[in-house]
């Protein structure tokens, strides 16, 4: 609505019975804003003045993802020695927890069936316990000196044991000979993520070929409601978001670490309900490429 009665024009919003009116005035008075409160048929005033108004703040532009800068995250050699532990802890205290619960059971029952259920509960618990105790000494630990190999054979020995159940089924074929200990490392913790792809269980088929200094690994898992599991491709480029890594996100830090040690790419795709990892040789970088510079911190070191 326009008033041509000498005042500048007004810009007129109704809304719920209200009547805000912003008024421009050119004579030396700052803006003001007027507020029109319908009560009773009368129009009260209040009059505020502009300056007592928060201007509103500009929104930062989105960058795309693409184009955002990566940064490497480095953990301290303390941190990632924590986090692992932690890790190894997880997986071992449920197990630990049920040979507790079923010695109870011996003690307090005098019933026979509850004595066998009991002991079948500690036979089964201690296998699963020492199980997932060989892998980590594998998957996470030194298992032998620096530049030490590790037989192929005893890979396919312990991941069996970790996924003796009936939810997840493991397929293996490799050759049986010694391939760097990184490698190895690699491939276990690759069958680690293999398996949070496939939260409701399936087939995990792990496929290694070529020598030791060039294999070629590939790792399908195939079940139901089959996903990459979030974040994991950031965490194996040790690019995390918010640029921290805590207990549950280490496996797939680490398995990072290994590869870059181990001089392989990892790769992730998914075809309907199979997600299949990929880990080839880092190819060699052109002539061309700059070096590092010197300044930049180190990646913590895998021997």
């Amino acid at each position: 609505m326009l008033f041509r009665t000498g005042i500048p024009p007004v810009l007129v919003l109704f809304r719920t019975g209200i009547l805000a009116v912003l008024v421009l005035f050119r004579t030396g008075v700052p803006p003001v804003l007027v507020l029109f409160k319908a009560t009773g048929g009368v129009y009260r005033f209040r009059w505020r003045p502009a300056a007592t108004f928060r201007p509103c703040r500009p929104r930062p532009l989105k960058v795309p993802r693409a184009e955002r800068k990566m940064t490497l995250v480095q953990l301290d050699a303390l941190d990632l020695s924590a986090l692992l532990c932690s890790r190894v802890c997880h997986d071992v205290i449920s197990p630990v927890g049920a040979i507790v619960n079923g010695l109870e059971v011996l003690e307090d029952e005098s019933d026979a069936s509850m004595r066998e259920f009991a002991l079948e509960l500690i036979a089964k618990s201690a296998r699963q316990a020492s199980a997932r105790l060989q892998f980590a000494r594998i998957a996470f630990g030194a298992a032998g000196s620096a530049g030490a190999s590790i037989d192929l054979a005893d890979a396919e020995k312990v991941s069996r044991g970790m996924f003796s159940d009936d939810k997840t089924q493991l397929a293996w074929s490799a050759p049986q000979a010694l391939y760097p200990k990184n490698k190895v490392k690699l491939i276990l913790n690759l069958v680690v993520i293999a398996q949070s792809a496939i939260p409701r269980g399936g087939l995990i088929d792990v496929t290694v070929k070529g020598d030791g200094e060039a294999p070629t690994i590939v790792i399908t898992a195939k079940g139901s409601h089959a996903r990459i599991p979030p974040h994991v491709e950031a965490l194996i480029a040790g690019t995390p978001e918010g640029g921290t890594v805590d207990a549950h996100a280490i496996l797939p830090f680490y398995a990072g670490l290994v590869a870059r040690a181990a001089e392989m790419d990892v790769t992730f795709a998914i075809t309907g309900d199979m997600v299949t990892i990929g880990a080839v040789p880092t190819p060699e970088p052109a002539p061309h490429d700059a070096p590092p510079a010197d300044d930049e911190p180190p990646e913590t070191a895998l021997a």
